[in-house]
């Protein structure tokens, strides 16, 4: 059956929009239905405040709608807006942007029912600090929207921007692979930037005194968890922007695919590690609070190796965006590209969520051992090397496929 540029443009953008609402409605119901969780259990634990808590509820779902709200609204442009130049290209932008949107959404759902939550079971433990507590809810929240804002942004740019004089391939693929790269990379930093802020709410309930230092806490550590988002939004701008005409349509096309799948998914396992870490952090820090220096520095190595496996991605996604491969008319050498993609992706999440429970486990027993700090920090190190090594299997085995099949 053949198909007309303007048939495969509608296809794309109702394909497109299915994925923008179908996964976009996922993050903001899990963080939904945990604030609400939470708020139950408060209202058990002190029934006289349930009015406030109920309220905090309300607000903290508000925010975590958000990124529910972004995938609902490009998913109703993708749908009825149209588009004046109708381009083989701009499909496969539509489809893009859909799964940027969608995918970019449910980190950051998720990780705003963390906060949300937390300030409500921390406002039945201590009533007089609900108003400091729903501020600090509103700040972890809003940090944890902040991946999906970076998926709105390529999402609209494959929207609205204008594709039409690059060549059709390997061009389709540089955008496809950007909306990829942007919506799974803003997933792991989404749910990680929750962790400390759901924390530190609960850790101002146990330790009112030191609510500032909390949220300084809670900060750095939400801050750090954004740097696979940051390094997926690096990789999505490179392919929509470079030009890619000269290149050969085959393997580029894999290649481009590929760069984007390597940090995107990388990027999920780093977020939630360095989120684990900052989490950690924040309950260490309300438990002993003498401990502030001590914990935040192991935080802070912890989540620098948490980060490794989303730079071993983005290493090879420049690889595979800057190295020019020889034209082949077989499909060997594009699925070669394409695999190599797939392995250092999938290869880093399950290290860096390995490197994040290991620093967990480190920054919490500096708070409860100070004295141990260093025996500590040293067992923390050489548990993420060992956990590090399947990353660095997975990014061998793309070399390979790379450079020698």
């Amino acid at each position: 059956m053949d198909f007309d540029v303007q048939t495969w443009v509608k296809m794309a953008s109702y394909i497109g929009a299915g994925f923008c609402i179908g996964l976009g409605a996922i993050g903001a119901a899990l963080g939904e239905g945990y604030t609400a969780g939470l708020a139950n259990q408060g209202i058990s634990e002190n029934p006289s405040r349930s009015g406030d808590i109920i309220k905090n509820m309300l607000v903290g779902q508000a925010v975590a709608e958000s990124a529910g709200i972004f995938a609902l609204v490009v998913a109703i442009l993708l749908i009825f807006i149209k588009f004046p130049m109708v381009t083989t290209l701009k499909a496969a932008a539509l489809l893009g942007a859909g799964l940027s949107m969608g995918a970019g959404a449910i980190g950051s759902g998720i990780g705003s029912g963390y906060p949300g939550g937390g300030a409500c079971l921390g406002i039945s433990r201590q009533p007089l600090l609900s108003g400091r507590m729903t501020t600090n809810m509103l700040i972890g929240s809003a940090v944890c929207q902040t991946p999906a804002i970076f998926s709105l942004v390529i999402a609209m740019m494959l929207l609205f921007l204008d594709f039409g004089k690059g060549a059709v391939s390997p061009t389709w693929a540089a955008l496809l692979g950007g909306g990829i790269c942007m919506g799974f990379g803003a997933v792991g930093s989404g749910i990680g930037s929750g962790y400390p802020g759901g924390e530190a709410c609960l850790g101002m309930a146990k330790q009112p005194a030191v609510s500032g230092r909390l949220t300084t806490n809670m900060l750095i550590g939400s801050a750090v968890c954004q740097t696979p988002a940051i390094f997926s939004m690096v990789v999505a701008l490179m392919l929509l922007f470079l030009n890619f005409s000269n290149a050969p349509a085959s393997p580029t096309w894999a290649a481009l695919l590929g760069a984007g799948i390597a940090t995107g998914v990388a990027a999920i396992g780093s977020g939630m590690g360095g989120g684990m870490a900052a989490g950690a952090s924040c309950e260490g820090i309300a438990r002993n609070p003498e401990t502030f220096g001590q914990v935040t520095t192991t935080m802070l190595v912890g989540q620098a190796v948490a980060q490794t496996p989303s730079i071993l991605g983005l290493l090879v996604s420049f690889i595979l965006i800057f190295k020019a491969f020889p034209e082949t008319v077989t499909l060997a050498a594009p699925m070669a590209l394409l695999g190599a993609g797939i392995c250092t992706g999938f290869g880093g999440i399950g290290p860096g969520i390995g490197n994040g429970m290991t620093a967990e486990g480190a920054v919490t027993w500096v708070a409860r051992n100070v004295e141990s700090t260093g025996v500590l920090m040293r067992t923390m190190l050489v548990g993420q090397a060992v956990s590090q090594s399947t990353a660095i299997y997975a990014m061998v085995i793309s070399l390979v496929l790379i450079f020698v099949v």
